[in-house]
């Protein structure tokens, strides 16, 4: 972690701070060999790398249907308690999201309108390895359902025992998942992209994952939501900010991942002097410090003024934008994931019980595509229903257009009907 002016950064500095994404190249010929191997090999292929990656030896795929319903019996009730109200909070935002479709009449004998139609199949990457996220299944799989979606799937990797975290099969009951199999990493992008004996193949993918799972969304050739790899916060916070807050926020951005990203961005050095001290007395009594500290060797604190914090984070596209100034600033965003305004809003909130969702783009992604909603679950249909009136009314220019393009086909095909 480095304190510096943000005029002072130099460009080497800058890129540094704004690529994130250079790690996809280093992969993606390893991720292209392993996507290739169980296009033509199948279930073996993911037996395969499942006991390399893994390290779990798997017979059985698939969770059967009675060993989610005994994971479920097997978890807390309070757990169950607290998913069931997550998974309401989040339901109820993403069923704001929902469209119609809708058909109106532009001018006489015109009708325009737009046919939404839910995907018939999706499947959702859930990730596991260094801990078990259940919160990502109802983040996947609650906004497909909400949008109709058919079939909806889940591939999370295994333990070393094979077994999958009773807590996130507890989830993806609760979430109404069809199907889930134990099988993570690039081996599960493959699965659900192309198909295996056991695996079905899916009209897209969504979900987060780190580097390799983000690599063989991006290249295996289905529909993907966006890149969703190594998590990131930024902050920007002024003097009025609490240290203490924005400390134990880049502190838990830092627990997801070694490649995790957290950055503070404040025209207070003092404050940024503040937070540096809490950021060290809050790691005396942090859990998981080893990944943490490596995380944190990633962390920036940028001072400047106000405006030059604003155009920073708009150039860093941050996956998860934290606000906490006196100043109403939050019109003067353009990019980025989820925004959380106030010194009351963490990112956790919304990681489990505000209902928006956490399934966001990182790397600077957060530029061109929005975080998971329903729409990334359907698909939308122009209609035109036409009368003879309301061909009439654009027949001229529809047949001058056409000639000019040298379509003079497609003149024709509206002359036929003006006879």
């Amino acid at each position: 972690m480095f304190t510096k002016p943000i005029s002072g950064l130099s460009a080497l500095e800058t890129a540094s701070i704004l690529n994130r994404s250079a790690g996809l190249d280093d992969v993606r010929e390893t991720v292209s060999s392993i996507l290739r191997d169980i296009k033509q090999n199948g279930d073996d292929a993911l037996r395969k790398y499942t006991l390399k990656f893994d390290r779990a030896a798997i017979d059985e795929l698939e969770v059967q249907r009675s060993e989610i319903d005994a994971a479920r019996e097997s978890v807390d009730s309070k757990l169950i308690f607290h998913l069931e109200k997550a998974a309401a909070n989040i339901m109820r935002f993403h069923e704001a999201q929902v469209r119609e479709s809708w058909i109106k009449e532009f001018a006489p004998g015109l009708k325009l309108g737009q046919r939404i139609t839910p995907l018939e199949s999706v499947g959702a990457y859930v990730p596991g390895g260094r801990a078990s996220y259940p919160s990502t299944a109802l983040m996947t799989v609650i906004p497909a359902r909400v949008a109709g979606v058919d079939e909806v799937v889940i591939c999370t990797p295994p333990g070393e025992d094979g077994k999958v975290n009773p807590l996130t099969l507890a989830a993806a009951a609760i979430a109404g998942a069809d199907r889930v199999f134990r099988i993570g990493g690039v081996q599960a992008i493959a699965a659900m992209a192309y198909g295996t004996e056991t695996v079905p193949a899916v009209d897209k993918i969504v979900g987060p994952g780190n580097v390799y799972v983000t690599a063989a969304k991006m290249v295996c050739g289905t529909a993907i939501d966006f890149p969703a790899g190594p998590s990131e916060v930024l902050i920007i916070a002024d003097g009025t900010a609490n240290a203490g807050f924005i400390a134990s926020d880049m502190i838990a951005q830092a627990e997801h991942d070694p490649s995790a990203v957290s950055v503070l961005v404040t025209p207070s050095g003092e404050l940024a002097g503040q937070v540096t001290q809490e950021i060290d007395r809050q790691l005396d009594t942090a859990q998981r410090t080893e990944i943490i500290k490596k995380s944190l060797e990633n962390a920036a604190i940028l001072t400047g003024s106000l405006d030059e914090c604003i155009d920073f984070s708009n150039r860093f596209a941050p996956e998860h934008l934290e606000i906490m100034t006196a100043q109403d600033i939050l019109g003067r965003i353009k990019h980025a994931g989820s925004i959380f305004v106030g010194n009351y809003a963490p990112v956790s909130a919304g990681d489990y019980a505000s209902g928006t969702n956490h399934v966001l783009p990182t790397a600077g992604y957060g530029r061109m595509y929005s975080g998971l909603n329903t729409d990334h679950f359907v698909t939308k249909s122009s209609v035109q229903v036409i009368e003879k009136e309301g061909l009439d009314s654009i027949a001229d220019t529809i047949i001058k257009l056409a000639e000019a393009e040298g379509l003079h086909a497609h003149a024709n095909a509206v002359r036929m009907r003006k006879k």
